[in-house]
């Protein structure tokens, strides 16, 4: 993984849950996504993307995951990210419109919950 960030994956039953610690920038958006996308199989119904321990995000962080929604949506699969209140995060995505798309949570547990 990238010197900037480190992913870290979880299974439970058909979810993937995978936190992200670090930076997601320009320099490694691209190879998260790689990464995130190889931890699906077909049979996976929800990716819970963990950015409570995310330190910055660029703009190419937030693109990639409107890519990465909008390809699971077209896979008949879902995303969810944890993101903690007054997080910096919460903002850039209220203001790119990402939580409107993409359902967010302040803890693992609330995106976990709702798995139905």
């Amino acid at each position: 993984m990238s010197l900037l960030a480190d992913v870290t994956e979880e299974r439970r039953d058909d979810v993937v849950v995978a936190a992200v610690e670090g930076e997601i920038d320009a320099s490694n958006a691209r190879e998260i996504g790689e990464r995130l996308r190889r931890l699906l199989s077909n049979h996976d119904t929800l990716l819970v993307v963990d950015l409570a321990a995310t330190s910055y995000l660029d703009s190419a962080g937030v693109n990639l995951l409107f890519e990465l929604s909008n390809e699971l949506a077209a896979r008949q699969q879902r995303l969810r990210l944890v993101v903690p209140a007054g997080s910096p995060l919460l903002r850039i995505f209220t203001i790119a419109g990402l939580v409107e798309v993409v359902p967010t949570h302040a803890t693992r547990d609330g995106a976990l919950a709702q798995t139905a």
